[in-house]
């Protein structure tokens, strides 16, 4: 069985560190069910294990979290949901590579509930979407921007940390960082898209789009 907790208002970065820490030990003694954890933030810069100095563009603009997850620089702030994935990988194959794939499906398959066509590409972390009627890239490529992050850890087979969406944040606050490295990319929303879809319309499809890709184990 899968947890579902949905914390209201903004929670603290730090807290929501400590809450998942104390969580994956409970997970991986066995003493408590894995967990999918949705929240927001304040506005917020991460920086993961591969984050380069000089993608932050703006250090002074929102505090800047250092943590363990992988990837580069991410933005978190309001209107933005952050879904945190305490799952048992062991149990789920110990394949990372494919667990990974699972959560970009995951988001996929949220989106497709909207209507929405998202998609991967290799070399670029996250779930992106078409933008054709904005300028193409130099080489006549359609534009493409990115709508959700994705970034986790494991311990002792235990996934944290996760996902990231973005329903309706201040886009600016993305300028602060290039996000995930990535500077040849914009960054988009739901709400951006023309989408009315609020917070609880995407939870909604996230626990449905859920067991699709992972099973109904919630």
């Amino acid at each position: 069985m899968v947890d579902w907790i949905t914390t209201d208002g903004l929670t603290d970065y730090r807290r929501a560190e400590a809450w998942m820490e104390q969580r994956v030990a409970q997970i991986a003694a066995g003493t408590a069910a894995e967990c999918i954890w949705l929240v927001e933030h304040p506005a917020l810069y991460t920086a993961g294990t591969s984050a380069k100095a000089a993608d932050l563009t703006d250090p002074d603009r929102f505090p800047v979290y250092p943590t363990k997850r992988g990837g580069q620089y991410t933005y978190h702030g309001p209107g933005q949901r952050v879904a945190y994935v305490l799952l048992d990988v062991g149990a789920r194959g110990r394949d990372v590579r494919c667990f990974v794939r699972q959560l970009e499906d995951w988001v996929i398959a949220t989106l497709d509930q909207f209507n929405l066509r998202g998609v991967i590409r290799d070399g670029r972390v996250g779930v992106w979407v078409e933008r054709p009627e904005k300028p193409r890239a130099p080489d006549g490529a359609v534009a493409e921007e990115k709508i959700a992050a994705i970034g986790i850890r494991l311990r002792k087979w235990i996934s944290f940390h996760g996902i990231s969406i973005n329903v309706e944040p201040d886009l600016s606050h993305f300028d602060g960082i290039v996000p995930c490295g990535i500077r040849e990319h914009g960054v988009t929303s739901l709400v951006d898209l023309g989408l009315p879809v609020t917070m609880d319309d995407l939870d909604s499809a996230l626990k449905i789009s859920f067991d699709t890709v992972f099973g109904a184990q919630s």
